[in-house]
């Protein structure tokens, strides 16, 4: 057990590196992960006698998924939501989901949980916090209360982020159908997808008497946007999932809350900055503008998925296979070059930037400035990616699983989701906690014989709760509201929320791992 426990520590370290770098020594995460990588390089060759031709080319591994497809997306994605931003389309969306009530319970519904999902699922780093956050202080409710809300509200759609990256990857290093574990992850989310919208109106009502007039808009919230991405994973596939339930759960909500317009707002809820219309805050066609580039996201990734076959299979057959990593030759990387996610979204973004009256001047310049803030994203991806498959190619990853299933043996299971929050927390990526634990959660599942994909699944279910309180996020949400300075403040208040999850998580994956047999 000694012997055991000795591979595990070493095997840890490029990770306790990136804990010490992260939380301890307040380094970028771009330098935190380069270190990382330089330290998983001296380990896997004098813990594992890892040759050097093969950790050369386990890490040149990980830095073409890296960049194909992982930052291609983060790109195309961040560069269509900075599109709309450049073009004022982002104001003509929030004049719109403010106009439709002033009941501050109803609009953090609205903005804080249905447009936080649409934007995480679109684009994800941190704009699914700091822009719903800065849209509620402005109608006026309290910045704490914003900030919290959407950190809550940010959770659940994680594993769907960006265009479903977390998942698309996890899938891709465990070698998982990618639609069959999206699904298993909407499942093992469904309790918590529903329980997010009631959470945020406690939150900003006071608690439980906060729900009084608006349980059944918070239930409709919830349960739609759960039962529209179960049916988005199971038939489309990670990319849309969340996507799809945001924008049901967004027409759901938005329809309610103007059939019950009439009602009276108590006064304790009125928002007095809140620009309550009878119309839709700007005119349709300028609506549709504004929303264009993400309608046509949509329908593009949906017309080039599975549930188009004429289209999908010959356009996803463009692809190269190469054999990369030297020491497996049957370890194979797919480049797919036109059906991959993040070529359709860049022409979907300058479609619609041109439909906004954008210049191709002035896109370029978008996409400049893009390319300049995703840098050290890129950059972490890349070192993150090729310290992943230098421990799992080296074994490491098998020594990680190897000690918690002979600590845990069958309690395994409830230690699962904790991984994927401790990676969340520590990397502030979803994407990141997948390519650090994945393969753990794959090995042990493997080794106990428990179901594979539940266990997998388990990982991104845990990254919802360490997304609650990374502190990336948590910076990233008092810097959009003003209130720099009060990270620890908000990490106290949104502790209780993420050990919550993090509990209920542990006893439900470990239930259903026995249902499972």
């Amino acid at each position: 057990m000694l012997g055991l426990f000795g591979m595990f520590v070493l095997a840890l370290t490029p990770i306790i590196w990136l804990v010490i770098a992260l939380c301890g020594l307040h380094i970028e995460a771009w330098k935190a992960s380069l270190g990382a990588l330089a330290v998983a390089i001296v380990v896997a060759a004098i813990g594992w006698q890892m040759t050097a031709v093969n950790i050369a080319t386990a890490a040149l591994e990980g830095f073409a998924m890296a960049l194909w497809p992982i930052s291609l997306v983060i790109i195309a994605a961040v560069f269509t939501y900075n599109v709309t931003v450049h073009t004022a389309g982002i104001e003509t969306i929030k004049a719109m989901l403010c106009s439709v009530s002033a009941d501050k319970r109803v609009l953090v519904l609205l903005i804080g949980w249905c447009f936080g999902a649409f934007l995480e699922g679109m684009a994800g780093f941190g704009t699914a916090v700091a822009i719903p956050a800065s849209m509620l202080v402005a109608v006026g409710v309290a910045p704490i209360e914003a900030i919290l809300a959407c950190l809550i509200a940010n959770s659940v759609p994680t594993m769907f982020g960006s265009i479903g990256i977390p998942t698309t990857t996890l899938a891709s290093i465990t070698s998982m159908d990618p639609i069959s574990l999206a699904t298993t992850q909407t499942i093992q989310a469904i309790p918590f997808i529903v329980a997010c919208p009631i959470l945020m109106v406690m939150l900003v009502g006071g608690g439980p008497k906060g729900l009084k007039g608006v349980l059944p808009i918070t239930l409709v919230a919830g349960v739609s946007l759960a039962a529209a991405e179960l049916a988005g994973a199971m038939f489309i596939g990670p990319n849309l999932a969340v996507v799809v339930g945001s924008v049901v759960s967004l027409f759901a909500v938005f329809a309610f809350a103007v059939a019950t317009r009439g009602n009276d707002v108590p006064e304790e809820y009125r928002l007095a900055n809140a620009q309550h219309t009878e119309g839709f805050g700007a005119p349709v066609l300028q609506i549709i503008l504004a929303w264009s580039p993400f309608i046509l996201i949509f329908i593009l990734l949906l017309v080039t998925s599975k549930l188009f076959p004429a289209i999908y299979g010959p356009l996803s057959s463009i692809s190269t296979t190469l054999n990369i990593y030297q020491g497996d030759p049957t370890a194979t990387l797919t480049f797919v070059w036109i059906d991959t996610p993040g070529i359709l979204i860049m022409i979907c973004g300058i479609i619609g930037g041109v439909i906004q009256g954008c210049s191709v001047r002035e896109m370029l310049g978008v996409l400049k400035d893009t390319c300049a803030q995703m840098s050290k994203t890129v950059l972490t991806m890349l070192g993150v990616l090729a310290v992943a498959k230098i421990m799992g190619y080296s074994g490491m990853i098998a020594s990680i699983a190897a000690f918690f299933v002979a600590l845990l043996g069958g309690f395994y299971p409830l230690v699962a989701p904790l991984l994927g929050a401790l990676g969340t927390f520590v990397t502030g990526s979803g994407t990141s906690s997948e390519v650090l634990f994945g393969n753990v959660q794959l090995h042990a599942a493997e080794t106990l014989g428990d179901d594979p994909m539940w266990l997998v699944a388990a990982n991104s279910l845990g990254t919802s709760a360490g997304k609650m309180i990374s502190p990336q996020n948590i910076a990233i949400g008092c810097a959009a509201c003003g209130l720099a300075g009060k990270d620890g403040e908000i990490l106290g208040q949104i502790a209780k929320y993420a050990f919550g999850f993090a509990a209920a998580m542990a006893v439900l994956v470990y239930v259903g791992t026995l249902v499972l047999g």
